[in-house]
């Protein structure tokens, strides 16, 4: 819009003021000036061309006054919680500097589909090294962090590629934020490392993109505490856990007035609150974190178990964790403190809701008998390492798909930061990174580590160098992409095409078409697993690479596929590499895709055009998907 300056005949804003008094604009009150200026009209433009008009306008915009600072949070109302409002600021200065940061993220981001297409596998891994560009902009780090939420935060059906990658971008960027947390928090001195920020931190890593904060967490549990205090009140109005608060670090010395608070966590937590160990879905990663435990009110023992010490720490009772095999459990002492006798204390099974048990019928949980140093209370930085490597063995009994894969990532990085120098684990992420075909270079760094660390892995080590060092040099000469055209013969019977919503004939899942073969290019062996020839057309008829609702991707006979009915959204964390946007009846494929099929956009329109739109105009509907909005 115009921000200053008459119209025709002199008779713009100024003018009338001339007319009226023989005042101009420029003569108000600069308060007056910045309250105009600051109008929710005006954008940054508008600003900018007004402060060039006159020196007077020019001083009311300057760098660290109101005008500039409005226009700052108008645009960027998330960065607010950056700045302190005590403090000056030249918000020109950061206007132009987040601005700037925008552009050269987003041109980052733009240019990653086509230099990784062809090299992320089908699973989405994160792209290692590749995001170190991001960092190197040397921009605040909020500003990067911004710009991205910024891109997810558009039409959800549009720009998928642009937000596929930043998505990643984003989620490497606040893992590498949460490990320099851990980090700090390993080196702490013991007692100053609380088994609740140790579980956060884990949870954080695992759902960057989650909002989790401690104190979130400590804020909900204050809330139980505040439950469980009242329910002692009630038994004993004069009990010390009532007078003292947080800060006070204070611990109830006399056993009878410990079991009372014991008693009331026990009644809040799984009697009023039906907290409970899940027996039917163990193996769920969100049994583990302890934000989803809260919410859902369930967990495994571990997990419960740091819930159930915080509370009792927080209303004066010390548990201690106990790394009990197969089921982990905490201990009270019922004796004097710091007792090595492991018959002197209670065991407390989490899971089983609070059940407190002896030595002898600890064992019973787990079908055998240990020796008294599985009883021992052991520090936080082993709580973490079974927390950890819990997840991590749900990773590895995942089902090789895009969750598992990053499950048992997440996993390993979390295990070798609190424990660098074990030689499974060092092992299994090379072999992981090897098996994703990512991160070539880091997996020659862990391998010399393990051959510095263990000499006898010779073996394992010099197998994976050597294969290591040839996707390198494949990297280097990378092939030219393989480009299908429907025009050829040999794709005559090839029906379907790019961004096509189908439905799986037999299976009944829903699924988009990514790519296609004009006959099955799996092994043998696949084909006989699969009963693929049992099929009335055998491998002979063209097969399509889909990703299906259920997050998976899979390879599907022509003869099995049938457009869907009524085409909707696949929610796969794929379809951002391979399409541009969703438009009500198919996804358009983005430039890459188009590059390696280029003539299916044009076949897709022209489907779509025959199966939906003048479907709808014949039966007399508004439009493609009128029976959606109903």
């Amino acid at each position: 819009m115009a921000a200053s300056g008459a119209g025709e005949g002199g008779c713009g804003l100024n003018g009338e003021l001339a007319k009226s008094d023989g005042k101009k604009l420029t003569d108000l009150p600069a308060e007056l000036l910045e309250y105009i200026l600051c109008f929710p009209v005006l954008d940054h433009r508008d600003v900018a061309s007004v402060s060039c008009t006159c020196k007077r306008l020019h001083d009311v915009c300057h760098g660290g006054g109101k005008v500039w600072g409005h226009q700052y949070k108008l645009r960027w109302p998330r960065l607010q919680k950056n700045y302190r409002q005590s403090e000056s600021y030249d918000w020109l200065k950061e206007y132009r500097t987040r601005h700037v940061v925008g552009l050269q993220i987003r041109r980052t981001v733009e240019s990653f589909s086509k230099r990784f297409f062809a090299e992320v596998p089908c699973i989405g891994q994160v792209l290692g090294d590749s995001f170190a560009e991001i960092e190197s902009l040397g921009a605040p780090e909020h500003f990067c962090e911004d710009e991205l939420i910024l891109i997810l935060s558009s039409d959800r059906r549009k720009s998928l590629t642009l937000k596929y990658y930043a998505k990643k971008i984003l989620y490497f960027l606040r893992q590498q934020n949460i490990l320099k947390s851990l980090k700090s928090f390993l080196k702490r001195p013991p007692e100053q490392q609380s088994a609740l920020e140790g579980a956060v931190l884990v949870d954080q890593y695992c759902n960057p993109l989650s909002d989790i904060s401690l104190q979130s967490i400590s804020t909900q549990l204050g809330e139980i505490t505040d439950k469980i205090k009242k329910t002692v009140q009630v038994k004993n109005p004069s009990h010390p856990c009532l007078r003292a608060t947080e800060d006070d670090n204070c611990l109830v010395e006399d056993f009878d007035l410990q079991r009372q608070v014991v008693c009331a966590l026990n009644s809040v937590l799984f009697e009023q609150l039906q907290y409970k160990g899940n027996e039917c879905d163990y193996y769920n990663p969100l049994n583990s974190y302890i934000h989803q435990v809260l919410i859902r009110r369930t967990g495994i023992p571990i997990s419960l178990s740091v819930l159930y010490l915080t509370l009792a720490r927080k209303v004066g009772v010390k548990m201690e964790p106990v790394n009990f095999p197969n089921h982990f459990l905490l201990r009270w002492c019922q004796q004097h403190k710091g007792s090595t006798d492991i018959y002197d204390y209670v065991y407390i099974d989490a899971f089983g809701k609070g059940k407190q048990l002896t030595a002898k019928e600890c064992e019973y949980l787990i079908g055998h008998q240990v020796t008294s140093d599985y009883y021992c209370a052991v520090s936080t930085t082993e709580v973490l390492l079974r927390m950890v490597g819990n997840l991590l063995n749900i990773g590895k009994r995942g089902e090789g798909n895009e969750k598992s894969y990053q499950l048992l990532r997440d996993s390993l990085d979390l295990y070798l930061t609190i424990n660098p120098d074990n030689v499974q684990y060092l092992l299994l992420q090379a072999r992981l990174y090897f098996h994703l075909g990512i991160w070539p270079e880091k997996v020659l760094d862990i391998l010399q580590h393990i051959q510095a660390l263990d000499p006898s892995q010779h073996g394992a080590v010099g197998y994976l160098v050597q294969h290591t060092l040839e996707h390198i040099q494949h990297k280097r000469h990378p092939a030219e992409p393989e480009v299908k055209k429907r025009s050829d013969p040999e794709h005559h019977e090839v029906q379907y095409s790019m961004g096509l919503i189908m439905k799986h004939k037999r299976s009944g899942y829903n699924c988009v078409i990514y790519g296609w073969d004009p006959k099955c290019t799996m092994s043998l062996e696949w084909i006989t697993t699969m009963r693929v020839h049992q099929l009335p057309k055998g491998p002979n008829q063209p097969f399509y690479n889909v990703l299906v609702q259920d997050g998976t991707c899979r390879y599907a006979a022509q003869e099995n596929l049938e457009p869907h009915p009524a085409p909707l959204e696949i929610a796969h964390p794929e379809v951002g590499r391979y399409f541009a946007e969703f438009s009500d009846t198919h996804y358009t494929a983005n430039e890459e895709l188009q590059i390696r099929y280029p003539d299916d956009l044009e076949e897709t329109l022209r489907t779509v055009q025959e199966l939906y739109i003048k479907l709808n105009t014949n039966s007399g509907h508004e439009g493609p998907l009128d029976h959606r909005t109903h």
